[in-house]
């Protein structure tokens, strides 16, 4: 391959990064690795084929369409193995230790029913309705724990050890699987609007208890 006797477009790194729109470095890095073709000038500058970087942009988009297509299995892969190598003994943490047998078996159905949902919200095009079945799944888990004697921030402490789990599997995947950084930020958000519905209806239901205690002996005061 020759930068003369053709007529080839030749790009510099600055340009040909900018085409493909990433970093130098990035570049710099998979030519170093063999992933896509260059030549050295004489003064020992790289220069990129317009040809070749074409191909090489049209066989990344369609890696990444396969990733974004698996990117929820993998997910979930990695968070559920990551739960159950952090999840702590029952004595070791108070929002377990709370926990009957029998309840937290119920916790683990609404765990699963919150997995699927979030699966189905991260590769959903919109999922507006799919927010609204998080605030019930977020209402039924804060009246289960409410029952079983747990307190707020104890429920809270659960939700959050799940959400932790999810984003650090998230982190995970970007750095160890081809995510493209849009596909990456957007599951971040999806996952974040998501769980943040589960919070605030678990946080609602002890509220409204609180409010239902303070301001019914107000009631039957002036009713009397």
């Amino acid at each position: 391959m020759s930068l003369s006797g053709t007529e080839e477009s030749w790009l510099s790194i600055k340009e040909a990064a900018a085409y493909l729109n990433v970093h130098p470095a990035t570049l710099r890095r998979w030519a170093d690795a063999n992933e896509i073709p260059h030549l050295l000038t004489p003064g020992g500058h790289r220069r990129f084929a317009l040809s070749d970087l074409q191909r090489f942009a049209e066989t990344h988009r369609a890696h990444a369409a396969q990733g974004a297509d698996e990117l929820p299995e993998a997910l979930a892969t990695r968070a559920v193995l990551r739960a159950r190598q952090d999840l702590p003994t029952p004595d070791a943490a108070g929002w377990l230790a709370r926990l009957d047998e029998p309840t937290r078996e119920r916790h683990r159905t609404l765990g699963r029913r919150l997995m699927g949902l979030t699966l189905q919200y991260v590769s959903a095009e919109d999922g507006a309705h799919l927010l609204e079945e998080a605030g019930a799944l977020g209402t039924d888990y804060g009246r289960l724990s409410q029952a079983a004697g747990v307190s707020l921030s104890d429920a809270l402490q659960a939700a959050l050890f799940f959400r932790d789990k999810l984003l650090e599997a998230t982190l995970e995947l970007s750095e160890t699987a081809p995510v493209r950084p849009s596909d990456s930020s957007r599951l971040v958000k999806r996952l974040n609007a998501l769980l943040n519905a589960v919070q605030l209806a678990i946080a609602e239901v002890y509220e409204s208890r609180t409010e239902s205690r303070t301001h019914g002996p107000a009631r039957r005061k002036r009713s009397a």
